[in-house]
Parts: C-alpha cells; structure tokens; sequence
C-alpha cells in the first residue's frame, strides 16, 4: 500500500460505483532480462499497468482473469489504487498467464523467451457494464474476444471506444481484427504492427489504409523515438521524453494507453486538442514506467511528479 492511502481508502477502490473507464486484458506474471538487470517472477500484464496508471486520472474497471496461482500480493498492488477488482475472474482450475522475455541492444524490441496461455486459453470475458461506463479499453488479447466485450456494451452510450493489438493477432487472426476494427473508434498499435497490418512501409499512408478499416483515430507508437496521432484530418508527432536511464520497457505501450485512456475520461471529451494533451500524458507516464522493472515504478509516483514531468515536457517541446 502506497504512503499517502489508508487502509479504508485502498477497500474503496473495491465497492466505488463511478468506473467511466473499463478495460479488458491480461494480468499476468513475467519474468523480465535487459542489459541492466534481470527479475523472476514480477507482476505483469496489459491490463495492470493501463489500469495501474490510468488510476492517477480516473477510476477503473478491470476485466481479466487469473489462475489460482494469483500471487495475493499482486491484487494488493492492484488495491492500492481506485480500481474495482470485481471484474478479476479467478478459475481455480488453471494456472495465471506467464511471459518470459529480454531485451537486448535494441530496448525498444522484446524478444519472447516463453508463453504460457494457461487460463487465457479458456477465457470468456463477461464485463460489467456501469450506468456511468464512457470509455472502453480493449487491451492486447485475441481479437475474437475483444468483439465479444463490444457485443457486451451499450456502444452508442460510450464516447469512445479504443483497442490495443500486437503482431501475433495480425499474423494468425487478420480477419478477425479487421472484424473488431469496425466496431473501434481508436487504434493504438507500433509502427512495426503499422507496417505488418497494412503492408505500407510509409506510416501516414499505413495510418490512412486503418482509418479505412474503421477507427477514425490512429496512434503510432515508436518506442524511443515518440508516437503520432492521426485524427480527422489532422496528424501530430511527439517525441518520446528523454531518459538517461531505461531499464525494463515491458508496459511501456500499455501505461502510455493508460495515460492517454485515464486523461481523456478525466477531461471526458475526445477532441483534437484534448488528444494531443492525452498522447502527452501517456507519454509522461510511459517514461516512469521504463526506469524501474514491473510497476515499481509507477508505485511510488504522485500527481506532483506527474505535473512537474509534464510541465518539462511541455516546455522542451515549445518552440
């Protein structure tokens, strides 16, 4: 538990009823090798750095599921935040996700070592829709079950709906995402996902070609070197936040949509001008993801250290 929450505070992440945010992902166990260090066995999973660090903005829901290996001190982490826990199913017959994985010279480039499905193979997600859900995450897991939570949701209701993918979707269930993509408003993928999914080798043409799939909004992310956004009929590029030291890049991608996610329902409009303020702060969270490995990171933050981040960024990217 975090220095500033009591005891009471951290069981009302568990009963609150404002959740306008929901996501849907992995809560998983990694085990993490970089050039500067290595840890076994470390809290991971899409779904638990976006709800993590969306938290610092706006309740959550999470929608995920777990075996009955869930390590107790791994939901504690999860409580110490404004995240309703109900949607974390438990099946006691299976064990939870597992990733093994390194990087090497190129941080920006995971290498998988291991992939244990385990009960994500039986998954059915089932959320629980709230009268006050107004944004929707659908995180990095098979595209089947990302149109089933759609299929779940009062979708004229949300502002925004937005979904998270990865090469080895593209690659094995190409049909199946361009199924879910009509049904998005947004798209947050890699430059190199970018490439894979449209055969474009240009990003503005690849961002124009997903656009056609469905979402009218498209944001590229480039690792070390920023993201773009594509909206309407307007593009805009950010650097990434510079860093001396980059230690786990795991999450990355995910606190970065969790930033950009939390920011949003916060402001709750979704706007051109509030999309470059979210692609901000998505940013900024990102950068603090990436200097500790799993979420140590991220746990020991505060709104004034996401400020004042925030307020150098603004400032050494003013001209």
């Amino acid at each position: 538990m975090s220095n500033t929450e009591t005891k009471e505070e951290s069981q009302v992440s568990q009963t609150s009823n404002n959740q306008p945010l929901l996501v849907v992902g992995t809560v998983a166990v990694d085990s993490v090798k970089t050039p500067f260090g290595e840890r076994e066995q470390c809290f991971g999973g899409s779904a638990s750095y976006f709800s993590y660090c969306s938290s610092f903005f706006t309740p959550v829901q999470l929608c995920a599921v777990v075996g009955d290996d869930f390590p107790e001190e791994y939901r504690n982490v999860l409580q110490e935040r404004d995240i309703n826990l109900n949607g974390l199913e438990v099946n006691k017959e299976g064990k939870t996700f597992r990733w093994e994985g390194k990087y090497e010279a190129d941080l920006n480039s995971a290498i998988t070592l291991d992939t244990h499905l385990n009960v994500l193979l039986d998954f059915d997600p089932k959320v629980q829709v709230n009268d006050s859900l107004e944004y929707l995450f659908l995180a990095n897991f098979d595209p089947d079950l990302q149109l089933k939570v759609i299929e779940q949701v009062d979708k004229p209701k949300l502002k925004l709906t937005a979904l998270d993918t990865m090469n080895f979707w593209i690659e094995s269930k190409k049909e199946s995402l361009l199924n879910v993509l009509k049904h998005v408003d947004m798209i947050v993928l890699n430059d190199g996902e970018t490439r894979l999914l449209t055969g474009e080798t240009n990003l503005i043409k690849g961002a124009k070609k997903i656009r056609e799939f469905g979402p009218g909004i498209v944001v590229i992310k480039k690792g070390e070197h920023g993201v773009l956004l594509f909206f309407e009929d307007q593009y805009f590029a950010l650097p990434a936040f510079p860093l001396e030291d980059v230690f786990d890049p795991t999450g990355a991608g995910d606190t970065f949509a969790g930033g950009m996610m939390g920011y949003l329902t916060k402001v709750g409009e979704v706007t051109a001008d509030t999309l470059k303020q979210a692609i901000a702060y998505g940013t900024i969270m990102a950068s603090f993801t990436v200097e500790k490995f799993s979420l140590d990171r991220l746990r020991e933050l505060d709104q004034k250290q996401i400020q004042e981040r925030f307020e150098l960024f603004r400032k050494i990217t003013n001209f």
